[in-house]
């Protein structure tokens, strides 16, 4: 962590100049400008008192916030097969079951594959890369091809069914798989 850039952020996101910030903490202006270089370290009880001034704690300005990934490739996947029904439900965002959707890519073998759920809150959307699938929601069903899209609340039993094969992004929210 360069302490330097982030006393010059907290100084500025206050309105305060490097005069002003070395003022408050009774220290030379030079001082406070060599900090803010990393040409120079404070002691602790030194950062302790410029914190004070800029209205932070040691721990609060140490703690460094994770960035949290945008962009998910092959090798963040998470796969589950499931031979009796011949379906694989692929996570294609890691973690997403603590968010409030989860896609997921759906695979469907040829010759009569399902996948099953149970009536739940929420949303569920799809959309069909290749195939053709049928969703069964309570006692209807409808066609879905390669290029088109279905959404439903699911308060019902609902599936669905492929003979001869389907890929498709699902999205639920709140997660269900």
């Amino acid at each position: 962590m360069e302490i330097g850039h982030r006393i010059k952020e907290l100084r500025i996101a206050k309105g305060l100049t490097q005069e002003e910030l070395a003022d408050r903490a009774e220290l030379s202006k030079g001082f406070i400008s060599q900090l803010e270089r990393d040409l120079t370290s404070p002691s602790i009880a030194t950062l302790e008192d410029i914190l004070i001034c800029l209205g932070a704690s040691l721990s609060e300005f140490f703690h460094e916030e994770k960035e949290e990934p945008v962009v998910f490739g092959f090798d963040d996947y998470f796969e589950k097969v499931d031979p009796k029904l011949a379906n694989k439900i692929e996570w294609i965002v890691p973690n997403a079951q603590k968010n409030m959707m989860e896609p997921v890519r759906l695979t469907l073998e040829p010759g009569g594959s399902t996948y099953q759920d149970m009536p739940h809150e929420g949303e569920e959307f799809g959309y069909v890369i290749s195939g053709e699938v049928t969703v069964h929601i309570g006692g209807k069903s409808y066609t879905a091809k390669a290029g088109e899209s279905f959404y439903y609340v699911p308060e019902k039993r609902h599936y669905l069914t492929s003979r001869k094969g389907a890929k498709l992004i699902w999205v639920s929210t709140p997660p269900s798989f």
